[in-house]
C-alpha cells in the first residue's frame, strides 16, 4: 500500500502531512561545516517536490502559503520582507505549479516524472536564488562574479541533494506505505546524529572563534588598536547585528561608544542598546539578556519601542570596579535568538576585554606621557621632531615648513620672587595663548624649560617671520597671579626648511641659535642666517683655544678713559678684554665671555682682566696719576662665594686702595639668585670696593631694587645717551635716570658720548662722568699713556681739545 492509496479518503489527510512537513522545513535549518565555511540546508524542496506528485498544484500552492504565513507569525519582521518572502515563496511555487500542471496527475513513478518533478522544485530554488540576487544588486550595487558565484553555487548544491533524497523518498513511499516506518526510524537517526554533530560544531567553532578572538585582543591591545578587532570578532563570533562597547568618560578619557554593525564596514558612534538597560547594567554590575523568552521582563516596553529583538548587557570590570559594558544585539536569523549559552559566552570575552582595555589604556597613557609635556599638555620635544621629520617627509615646493621657538624671558625672576607655582602658571599661560594663536594647522610643543616650539607650513621664510612677528605682539600682556600681575614676554627664533635646515633636529637647533640672537633685538624676533650658524659653531671651537689664551697671556686688556664733566679731567679707565685669534681674527666680547661661562673659565677670565687693571693702577699710583679702574662682572661671579676673597688677595698683592677699583654689574645680575648675589655684594663692599650698575634703563630695576643693592654709581645705557639729543623720549629717560641717582647719593655715569651736543646737555642735566668716542675709544695700554701724554698732566679737557684728541689717535 502506497502514499497514494489513501487518496479515497480525500487528499486532506494527505494535504495536512504536507503542510506539517511544510512548516518543519521553513522553522527547521541544518548547518554543517564544509572546508571551515558554514552552510546552512533548508529542506523546503523535499516536501514540495512530494508534494507536487500527491497534490494538485493550486493545492500545494495553498499548503505552502498557509504553512509560510503560520511559521512567520511568531517571528518579527518587518513589513518590507516579510512580504518579499512571501512572494518569493508565492512565486516559485506558482511556477513549480504550472510546470507540472500538464502532467499531473502521475500514473507512474517513471525517469520521466523524476525529470519533470525536478525541473519544478529546481525553478523554485532558482526563483528564490534570483529574487535574493536582485535584492542584494539594488541594495549594494552591482555584484561582483565573485561574490554571485559564492551566493548561487552552495545553494545549487544543496538543492540538487535535496531532489535527490526527495526522489529516493518518492520511490520508496510509492513501493509501500510501510516504509514511512523505515523512515521515521532513519528520521530519528538522523536527528540524533545531527544533534551531537550540531553540538560538537558549535563548541568547535566557538573555542576556535573565542581563541581568535582572545589571541586578537592580545595583539590589538599591544598596539592600542583593541576595540576595531574585538567588536568586529565579537559580532561575528555571536552573529549579531550590533556589537557595542561603551565606557564612560573618566579622567582624560573621554566617553567611548562604538559599535561594529553587519552592514558597514568599520565602527559606528551609535548602538541598538536602549541606554536605561546599560545603565541599569552598570549600577547593579550584573548581566541582563532580553529577548522573547523575556516578554515579560521589566525591559519588554523598552525593548519594543528601540525595534530590538534580543540583546545581551556584560558589565566589564577591571578589579572590582565596572568600567564599562560589552553588547551584543539582536541575533541575526528571523527565529535565532540569544541563549544562556551565548551569555556565558560573552561574559568570559568581557573579562578578558576588561583587562585588555585597562592595559591598553595604561600603553595609551604611557604613550601620551612620553610624547607630551606634564605641565601644560603639550607635545614634547621628541613629538616636535616626529612632527617635524613626517612634514618635512610631505612637503611640497610650495610652501616651507617652518619652526617657530618661543623663550619665555625673566622665567627665573618670577621662581625666584614669586615661587615655582607662579613660573609654573606663567609657562601654562604661555601655553595656552600659544595654542590659541597658532594657525589651525600648526602643532605647538613645549621642547625646553622655557622653550616652546610652533611648527607651520608658510609660504616662505618672510611670512613665518611676520607670523612670529604677528603671535609674540598678541602674546604679549599681563597675567593675573592673585593680586598681582606677570607681564609677558617672548624672545623668538625662526628657521625654517629647506632654506636652513634638511632636517628636525638641525632645524630647531637653527631655531634655538636664532632665538638666542633674538634676546639682544628689538623687536625680540630673528630669522636665522647662516652667519648665526658660523658664531655659534665658532663659539663651541673657541672653548679650547680660550683656555690657551689665558695660560699664555693672549688675552689683551684695552682702557677705556672716563672723564668728570665738571672739570673734564681724566677720573678712571674701564678695562675691556679683547682676544685677537690667530685664525677667526678679532673675537666679539660676547662669545669668548659666553664660552667662558660654559666652560668653567669664567673665574679665570675675570681674574686676567682684573689683575692687569689693577697692575696699572699700581703704576699710574706710583707715576703719580690717581685714577679708578672699572671692571665688568658677569652675574654668574656674583654666585661665587669665593670671589670677595679673591679680589682682597689681589688688592693686597698689587697693593690698591679698594676704592680705586670699581665693579660694575648688569642691572639683571641679581636676578638669577638674588641671596647669594647680594651677599657677594654686600662683602665686596665691606672690602671698600665701589659698585656700579651697568647699562642702567635697559632692565628693570625699580625704586626699591636700586635702594637694596649696595651700589654707588649708576652707567646710564649708551642707547639713551646716544639717543638724547633727537630723540625727546631717549632724553627724558636720561633726565629721570639722572634725577633718580641724585636723589639717592649715587655717582652717575654716561656711557656713549660722541657729540659735543649730548656732551653739553649731560652737563646741563648735573651728570658726573662722561665716557665714549667723543673722548676716546678703548685704547691698549700704551696708546692710552700716549693719549694721557698728548693732553698735559693735571690738565682739563676742553671742548675744544676733543677733536685734536680724536686726531691723536
Amino acid at each position: 500500500m502506497a502514499l497514494s492509496d489513501f487518496q479515497p479518503f480525500g487528499r486532506w489527510p494527505v494535504a495536512l502531512l504536507f503542510l506539517a512537513l511544510f512548516g518543519v522545513s521553513e522553522a527547521v535549518n541544518l548547518t554543517f561545516e564544509v572546508r571551515r565555511q558554514s552552510i546552512a540546508v533548508f529542506l523546503t524542496e523535499i516536501p514540495l517536490l512530494l508534494s507536487l506528485f500527491y497534490l494538485p498544484p493550486l493545492t500545494v500552492l495553498t499548503v505552502r502559503m498557509v504553512a509560510a504565513v503560520a511559521v512567520k507569525v511568531g517571528v518579527k519582521l518587518t513589513p518590507v520582507k516579510y512580504c518579499f518572502n512571501l512572494a518569493t515563496k508565492l512565486a516559485g511555487t506558482a511556477l513549480a505549479g504550472a510546470i507540472v500542471f500538464r502532467d499531473w496527475p502521475f500514473n507512474n513513478v517513471a525517469p520521466r516524472t523524476w525529470l519533470v518533478l525536478a525541473a519544478a522544485a529546481g525553478a523554485n530554488v532558482l526563483v528564490s536564488l534570483v529574487a535574493v540576487i536582485g535584492v542584494i544588486t539594488l541594495v549594494q550595487g552591482r555584484i561582483s562574479r565573485v561574490a554571485l558565484v559564492r551566493t548561487a553555487v552552495p545553494g545549487l548544491v544543496v538543492a540538487a541533494v535535496n531532489l535527490t533524497v526527495g526522489l529516493v523518498v518518492l520511490l520508496v513511499l510509492h513501493q509501500s506505505i510501510w516504509s514511512l516506518l523505515l523512515l521515521a526510524g532513519l528520521g530519528v537517526v538522523f536527528v540524533q546524529a545531527y544533534r551531537s554533530y550540531g553540538k560538537f560544531l558549535r563548541q568547535h567553532k566557538s573555542l576556535n572563534e573565542l581563541y581568535a578572538l582572545t589571541r586578537a585582543i592580545t595583539e590589538s591591545g599591544r598596539d592600542g588598536v583593541l576595540v576595531d578587532p574585538l567588536l568586529a570578532r565579537l559580532r561575528e563570533l555571536l552573529s549579531a547585528e550590533y556589537a557595542t562597547l561603551w565606557m564612560p568618560a573618566s579622567g582624560r578619557h573621554p566617553e567611548m561608544l562604538l559599535s561594529a554593525r553587519a552592514d558597514y564596514r568599520g565602527l559606528l558612534d551609535i548602538a541598538g542598546t536602549p541606554d536605561s538597560l546599560r545603565s541599569r547594567a552598570m549600577e547593579r554590575g550584573e548581566t541582563i539578556l532580553v529577548g522573547p523568552q523575556k516578554s515579560g521582563h521589566e525591559w519588554a516596553d523598552v525593548v519594543s519601542e528601540r525595534g530590538v529583538k534580543d540583546a545581551i548587557i556584560v558589565p566589564m570590570r577591571s578589579g572590582d570596579a565596572v568600567i564599562g559594558t560589552l553588547e551584543v544585539v539582536n541575533r541575526l536569523g528571523e527565529a535565532s535568538h540569544f541563549t544562556p549559552d551565548d551569555v556565558r559566552l560573552l561574559e568570559t570575552v568581557a573579562a578578558q576585554a576588561g583587562v585588555a582595555v585597562e592595559n591598553s589604556r595604561l600603553v595609551e597613557r604611557l604613550r601620551f606621557d612620553a610624547q607630551h609635556d606634564a605641565l601644560t599638555g603639550l607635545p614634547n620635544r621628541r613629538r616636535i621632531l616626529s612632527a617635524l621629520g613626517e612634514a618635512i617627509k610631505v612637503q611640497t615646493p610650495d610652501d616651507v615648513v617652518a619652526v617657530l621657538l618661543f623663550d619665555v624671558v625673566r622665567l627665573r625672576h618670577v621662581n625666584d620672587s614669586l615661587g615655582h607655582a607662579a613660573g609654573d602658571r606663567l609657562l601654562a599661560e604661555v601655553g595656552r595663548r600659544l595654542r590659541d594663536l597658532a594657525p589651525p594647522a600648526a602643532l605647538v610643543g613645549r621642547v625646553g624649560g622655557n622653550e616652546f616650539a610652533l611648527t607651520v607650513r608658510t609660504a616662505d621664510a618672510e611670512a613665518a617671520l611676520a607670523l612670529a612677528v604677528t603671535i609674540r605682539e598678541s602674546l604679549q600682556g599681563p597675567m593675573a597671579y592673585g593680586v598681582l600681575t606677570i607681564d609677558v614676554d617672548c624672545a623668538v627664533g625662526v628657521a625654517v626648511h629647506p632654506d636652513h635646515a634638511a632636517d628636525s633636529a638641525t632645524l630647531l637647533q637653527y631655531a634655538d641659535v636664532a632665538t638666542h640672537a633674538a634676546k639682544g633685538r628689538r623687536p625680540s624676533v630673528q630669522l636665522f642666517t647662516s652667519s648665526l650658524e658660523s658664531r655659534s659653531v665658532r663659539r663651541v671651537g673657541l672653548a679650547n683655544d680660550l683656555r690657551q689664551a689665558l695660560d699664555e697671556g693672549d688675552l689683551r686688556v684695552y682702557f677705556q678713559p672716563k672723564v668728570g664733566l665738571r672739570d673734564r679731567r681724566l677720573v678712571g679707565v674701564e678695562c675691556l678684554a679683547r682676544w685677537e685669534h690667530p685664525v677667526h681674527g678679532a673675537v666679539a666680547p660676547e662669545d669668548f665671555v659666553m664660552v667662558a661661562e660654559h666652560t668653567g673659565q669664567l673665574g679665570r677670565l675675570t681674574e686676567v682682566v682684573l689683575g692687569e687693571g689693577l697692575r696699572r693702577v699700581r703704576e699710574w699710583e706710583e707715576a703719580g696719576r690717581a685714577l679708578t679702574v672699572s671692571v665688568n662682572l658677569s652675574p654668574r661671579t656674583l654666585l661665587d662665594p669665593a670671589f670677595p676673597a679673591q679680589v682682597a688677595q689681589l688688592l693686597g698683592e698689587y697693593g690698591v686702595d679698594p676704592a680705586r677699583l670699581t665693579l660694575e654689574i648688569a642691572e639683571g645680575g641679581v636676578d638669577g639668585d638674588p641671596t647669594r648675589a647680594l651677599a657677594t655684594l654686600h662683602a665686596l663692599r665691606d672690602l671698600g670696593v665701589r659698585l656700579s650698575v651697568d647699562d642702567f634703563g635697559t632692565g628693570y630695576t625699580s625704586l626699591a631694587a636700586l635702594r637694596r643693592l649696595p651700589v654707588q654709581e649708576v652707567k646710564i645705557d649708551r642707547t639713551f645717551v646716544q639717543g638724547m639729543a633727537t630723540d625727546p623720549g631717549d632724553l627724558a629717560i636720561v633726565r629721570t635716570a639722572v634725577d633718580m641717582a641724585r636723589n639717592f647719593g649715587l655717582t652717575i655715569v654716561a656711557e656713549g658720548v660722541e657729540s659735543e651736543r649730548t656732551l653739553g646737555l649731560l652737563e646741563d642735566m648735573g651728570c658726573d662722568v662722561g665716557q665714549g668716542f667723543l673722548f676716546s675709544r678703548p685704547l691698549p695700554y700704551e696708546r692710552l699713556n700716549a693719549w694721557y701724554t698728548a693732553l698735559g698732566q693735571g690738565e682739563s679737557t676742553a671742548a675744544g681739545d676733543v677733536r685734536w684728541l680724536r686726531a691723536v689717535q
